[in-house]
């Protein structure tokens, strides 16, 4: 039976292995294994993207309780109408920018 190789002999192996080799080889060597740690790298980074609650501000109106079936139909009726005239707004500033793709022909 073979004696147990010791990790020793593995490192004078590998050195003399690579002693021998051109500097393209080495070159590819450093290659194939940076290439695999650069896209365990990104993929540490990547998975700590976006994992932390963001600080949501919410506002509350206060309004009296006396307050009328008429007077929350109106504010209601201002809160549409305004969303209706921002989304307009939106929809208007995307067609300019449509109308100049279409002239450059995109």
């Amino acid at each position: 039976m073979p004696r147990p190789a010791a990790p020793r002999a593995l490192w004078n192996d590998m050195r003399a292995f690579w002693r021998q080799r051109p500097r393209h080889q080495w070159l590819a060597g450093t290659l194939a294994v940076l290439i695999p740690l650069g896209i365990l790298v990104a993929f540490y980074f990547d998975a700590q993207t976006n994992v932390r609650p963001v600080r949501t501000i919410t506002y509350i109106d206060s309004w009296p309780s006396d307050r009328t079936d008429a007077q929350i139909q109106a504010k209601q009726k201002a809160d549409f109408e305004a969303m209706k005239a921002r989304q307009a707004e939106r929809q208007r500033q995307f067609q300019r920018i449509d109308d100049k793709l279409e002239r450059l022909g995109i």
